[in-house]
Order: structure tokens, then sequence, then C-alpha cells
């Protein structure tokens, strides 16, 4: 737990400086190799790792998707992206077949598809909050959402936890973690709302309170359903960049269903 602790003070900091203090473009930078490493460790984790050229592919994808994104290409570059990336695995296939079968699998094909258009599609959404007016301020609801959720439950599920709640995905997750870290994120979002509205934001709290609950709710199913990728291809972490945590995928699994989830909230109903 120190070492998890020691990463996160060290590491969150400077995350949030380079959201609060950097230009756009600079965020945009962190968001593509953010994807980029998330979707090398995910193409490692399904087995793929020793085929290359995947790799290539699907970090070229994720960096014009941010590029596109930060240009306000996004709809393009996506489609783009997509069908570039399924000729280019398709071929990859096609041409790896022998008698005995395909080296490239159609489940590296759309592992990798996965990796290198959803992910960052999804990691994206941050980018594209922080492009807003009040970007600074946007851009931190799904940080927020996430990384309090996570780490609400974490804290609530190891003083508290007694019920576990998906034993055979996550063994170590209980119910009472899940509900913990419902509580405090929503908890900390409305307060949140709190500060800007000192801070001279007209701020609509029950607004807020939805972009909570929601972001804690999302959060908690990206936290299980990459906990079943690794379950199911039987690695403990993506990576291990980040000591305590694992790799950036480990890091920021919950923030690729928290982001966009924010994101699409926050165009339906501006919370300030």
């Amino acid at each position: 737990m120190k070492q998890r602790v020691l990463v996160a003070v060290l590491f969150v900091p400077i995350l949030f400086a380079v959201m609060f203090f950097a230009p756009p473009w600079a965020f945009a930078i962190v968001t593509a190799l953010i994807s980029a490493i998330a979707a090398y460790e995910l193409i490692r984790a399904i087995g793929a790792g020793k085929r290359v050229r995947l790799i290539v592919y699907a970090v070229l994808a994720a960096a014009a998707i941010q590029a596109g994104v930060y240009f306000g290409w996004e709809t393009v570059t996506l489609r783009i992206a997509l069908f570039l990336l399924m000729a280019l695995l398709f071929a990859e296939g096609i041409f790896s077949y022998r008698e005995e079968g395909a080296v490239v699998t159609f489940a590296h094909i759309t592992g990798t598809l996965f990796a290198g258009v959803v992910i960052p599609w999804c990691i994206s959404a941050l980018l594209s909050l922080r492009l807003y007016e009040n970007g600074r301020l946007y851009v931190l609801l799904p940080f927020v959402a996430a990384f309090i959720t996570d780490a609400g439950a974490y804290f609530v599920g190891v003083l508290f936890g007694k019920h576990k709640a998906t034993p055979h995905v996550s063994p170590k997750k209980s119910w009472e973690g899940f509900i913990g870290g419902i509580v405090i994120g929503t908890g900390l979002m409305v307060v949140y709302g709190v500060i800007l509205s000192a801070c001279g934001y007209t701020v609509n709290l029950c607004v807020m309170l939805l972009y909570g609950f929601v972001g804690a709710v999302v959060t908690e199913l990206g936290d299980l359903a990459f906990s079943m990728v690794k379950r199911q291809v039987g690695v403990k972490d993506y990576g291990n960049l980040l000591p305590g945590h694992g790799g950036m995928l480990d890091r920021f699994d919950s923030m690729v269903f928290a982001a966009p989830a924010i994101l699409i909230l926050t165009e339906l109903i501006r919370a300030f």
C-alpha cells in the first residue's frame, strides 16, 4: 500500500499540473501517450505482443485520434483510423496464414482494434473536455469520478470489506468497497461543485450530483471490465510502469468508461 500511495502522491500532482497549466496541445500529447501505452499493454496482454506491426498500427491510430480531436477533425479521423486499422489488421491475418492456421488470429485483430481505436477514443474525451470554455475545470470531472471512486472503493474495501462482490473476476472486491466508492465519488463531485460555487461560478449542484453518481458507477464497471480481461488472458497486471498500480491501463481502466460518460453528460446538460 505504501508504494501505491507514494506513486499516487508523485504522479497525480504532475498530471494535474499538465491539465491546469500546460496548453491544450501539450495535454493532447499526454492523452496520446496514455492511449498509446494502454494500447500496447492490452495488445501484449492478449498475446499479440510479438507482432510488432500490430503494435505500431495501434499506436499510430491512437495518436491520430487524439490529433483529430485537437484539430477539430474527430469524426473523420476516427473513421479513417478505424477503417485503416481494420484493413491493415486483416491483411496481416491473411498473409500470416499457414496450413496449420493463422498466426494473427481474429482474437488478435479484434483485440488490437479495441486497443487502437476504442480505448484512445474513450481517453480522447478528456481532451474534448479540456478544449471546452473553462476546460481546466471540466477536465477535472472524470478525474474526480474515476480516481476518487477508485481510491474510496479501495480503502473502504480494505477497512470494511467482508462480502465478496465478484469473486471470480476480482476476488478482493467487496460490496462494501463498491458502495463506499460510489458514495465517496459522488460526494466529492458535489464538494467540487461547492468549491466552484465559492470561487464565483454558478453551479447546479443537482447536476454535479448526477455527474458524480453516473461517473462513480461507470468507474466501478470499468475497473471490473478490465479485471475480467486480465482474468481471461491470465495476467495479474497490464504492466509495471507505475509501481503499486501496475501499467498505464491498470491506472486508467476506469477512466476508459468515466471520461466518455462525463463528456456525454456535459454535452446533454452543463453544471456550470
